[in-house]
């Protein structure tokens, strides 16, 4: 991957042609794990054209664990659609929409679906599911938590996560810290600090870089402060 976590189109290339692979299933991510980052769906397609692939020779599927609840919401989004080229989209329900019980939807074309149906004469009805069952309870969660906020709703809890996620970065500096967030993201990314710093605000860590991922469950700047105060201070003492 690139600096920011986004993926490097050149090695991906490398590898496809590689591989020989003659349809091969392209994981785009709409917002990595520690970084936030997002592929560019649009370079991926004219990587692929520019290789010899026609549209249909490929698949592209979008995780958007996160930031599929995100780039609906704010002003310029990167590409992360059906109209952009993709194929089919996951996104959880336990992050950003705030289900208690870790869940997710998969939204795919009908076409591609019906493929996977098939028809259980016991219940008179076809099944679309991949494990062939599926929790009951968890989409009626889902189901709640969106229709409990209109539009707008949504859009405010998102610019607010925003606000704070460049709150945050700014404070850093301020600070120091050379901290910083992809567009349209709520994941500020920092150097790591020591042991104690990250285990008593529970942060996650990858190599050199540790993140906090603003939420708008927070109502004002206090965690994030507390947070800042103590990497600056930790930083001092090394």
């Amino acid at each position: 991957s690139q600096a920011n976590g986004e993926i490097d189109y050149d090695d991906l290339m490398k590898k496809i042609i590689a591989d020989r692979e003659s349809a091969p299933i392209i994981f785009a991510n709409i917002g990595t794990t520690v970084r936030g980052a997002i592929d560019d769906i649009s370079i991926i397609q004219q990587r692929m054209a520019d290789a010899g692939f026609n549209r249909d020779d490929y698949y592209i599927h979008a995780d958007a664990a996160l930031s599929g609840m995100i780039l609906p919401f704010v002003d310029d989004p990167q590409a992360f659609t059906f109209a952009d080229g993709i194929d089919s989209i996951g996104v959880s329900g336990h992050k950003m929409i705030g289900s208690p019980i870790p869940c997710g939807i998969a939204i795919a074309k009908k076409k591609n679906v019906d493929r996977i149906s098939v028809e259980i004469d016991y219940i008179a009805a076809h099944d679309k599911t991949i494990t062939g069952s599926r929790n009951g309870i968890t989409p009626l969660m889902m189901w709640e938590a969106i229709k409990g906020h209109s539009f707008d709703e949504w859009k405010r809890r998102i610019t607010h996560s925003l606000f704070l996620a460049q709150y945050a970065v700014e404070r850093f500096k301020k600070g120091g810290i050379p901290a910083w967030r992809n567009k349209n993201s709520i994941t500020v990314v920092f150097p790591r600090p020591s042991e104690s710093v990250w285990q008593k605000h529970c942060l996650a860590i990858s190599g050199d870089v540790a993140h906090l991922i603003a939420t708008a469950h927070n109502f004002n700047t206090d965690k994030i402060d507390a947070l800042i105060d103590d990497v600056i201070a930790d930083k001092k003492v090394s």
